[in-house]
Parts: structure tokens; sequence; C-alpha cells
């Protein structure tokens, strides 16, 4: 159970929201997809959601509420990866029109700031932000990449990390250890693209996933331990506490 409930949408009554001035909101997003053999396919939005409950906290206590709502669980795919058993892959049409409909109900509840902290690679929200920012002018709203805000050459071992890998298992092992299914998991063995220019980053185009992973894993999650995550959980709650309390105090 979470240290103050009435910031969580999802275990919060409205009796318990009236009696408090909310500050700005918090939207976790993730995604369904498989995470290698060992990892829930809702590793994205579990992960999202917690590390955004724990900075909401640290935010109350420096006097910013925030209320954190539930998280969208559908994120934009590769092709290797929607063919998939139950990966849902959501197309930007719909995520747009989800986000709108979010900020559409927040704004005309008189909330003005909103953040999104994402923890799905494949969700891209700058161009829905930006044609949302002419509808609602008044509206700010913010994406933090949790994954991404802290450097993880401090805390992780294995390179490369990008899915279902050290960071994101030993995040896991921290929060829901009994989530993890270590002895059934794969070392995340990567295999080059077809096209050396898009392995150097010359360009850019989805990767397909079956020609790059055999366990839909990028990165080992063999070193894992929940004191690594617990240890990167705390510098990430750090910035995005930072983040919430400078959003706060902007105009």
């Amino acid at each position: 159970m979470s240290k103050n409930s009435f910031l969580r949408a999802p275990l919060v009554n409205y009796g318990e929201v009236k009696e408090h001035k909310y500050d700005l909101a918090i939207l976790p997003w993730g995604a369904i997809e498989p995470h290698n053999y060992h990892l829930p396919y809702l590793t994205d939005c579990i992960l999202t959601y917690e590390i955004a409950c724990d900075s909401a906290d640290k935010a109350y206590e420096q006097g910013v509420t925030c209320m954190v709502l539930p998280p969208v669980w559908f994120g934009s795919q590769n092709g290797g990866q929607w063919n998939k058993p139950f990966c849902v892959h959501t197309r930007s049409e719909t995520q747009k029109a989800i986000l709108a409909d979010i900020v559409t109900s927040l704004h005309g509840q008189g909330f003005r700031k909103l953040v999104i902290i994402n923890g799905h690679g494949g969700n891209s929200f700058k161009p829905y932000i930006r044609d949302l920012g002419m509808t609602f002018p008044d509206f700010r709203v913010v994406v933090a990449d949790w994954y991404g805000i802290v450097p993880t050459g401090e805390y992780f071992e294995e390179k490369p990390d990008e899915h279902a890998g050290e960071q994101e298992t030993s995040v896991m092992l921290h929060y829901h250890p009994g989530l993890v299914a270590m002895e059934q998991a794969g070392d995340g063995s990567v295999s080059p693209s077809k096209i050396a220019a898009i392995d150097k980053k010359i360009g850019w185009m989805p990767r397909h996933w079956d020609e790059i992973s055999s366990d839909t894993g990028i990165g080992n999650p063999k070193k894992s331990t929940a004191e690594k995550g617990a240890r990167y959980v705390l510098a990430v709650t750090e910035k995005i506490r930072e983040l919430l309390v400078d959003l706060k105090e902007a105009p």
C-alpha cells in the first residue's frame, strides 16, 4: 500500500479527493508486449506506475500534491512484436485520441498540468503534445522517459540493455520480485540488422524484432538484482521529484 493513497487514482475515493487540492496529474504510460521469457507482459505499465507513485510521494513531502492516474496500457510496437500472442500494437491515431481525451477531461475539471511518465521505448508523444498545445494553449504536458533520465553506467553492467535486460529486470526485482521468473530468462542476445547503416544510426527505421532477438529481449538480465534496482529507482525518482516541484511553480 502506498504511503499516501489519496495520491493514487486506483486506490482513492471521491470523498478523499474532495479533501485535497491537486497541483498536477501524473499519467503512467506503458505497453502490452512480451518481455523476454521472465517478465510480465505489463512490465512497462507496472514499473512506470510504481515509479510515478514513489515520485509523487517524494513531491508531496515538498508540498506538491499530485494525482497518479491508472497507467495507459496501449503502446506502439514494431514488426516482429505484434505477431507475438497477445502483444497489442496501438496506432498513433489511437494514442493521440487517448491523450486528447485525458487532457480534455482534466482541462474541463480545472487542471492545467500533466506529466506523462513513459515506460515504453516505442511511444513518442511529441507530435501529439504539440497539437494539443494549439487546442489547449494554457495546458502544460511534460513527458519523462523514466528509463532514460539517469545514465545507467553506474548501476548496471550489461550492454546493450534496451528491453527486458538488466535495468528493467532489476527494477522489477525491487518492486515485485514475485513477478520475475529468472530461471526462465533468455540471454537477450542481439543480432545485427540486415542494414549496417541502420545499426550505425545513420538513418532510422523500425527494427524487426524477429531479426534481432530470439527471446524478445535486448540485453542480458542474468546479472539483475533487487539491490541494483533499488539504487537506480532512488536516483530516478529524485529526478522526477525535481521535475514535479519545478512544474508546480511554473506559471
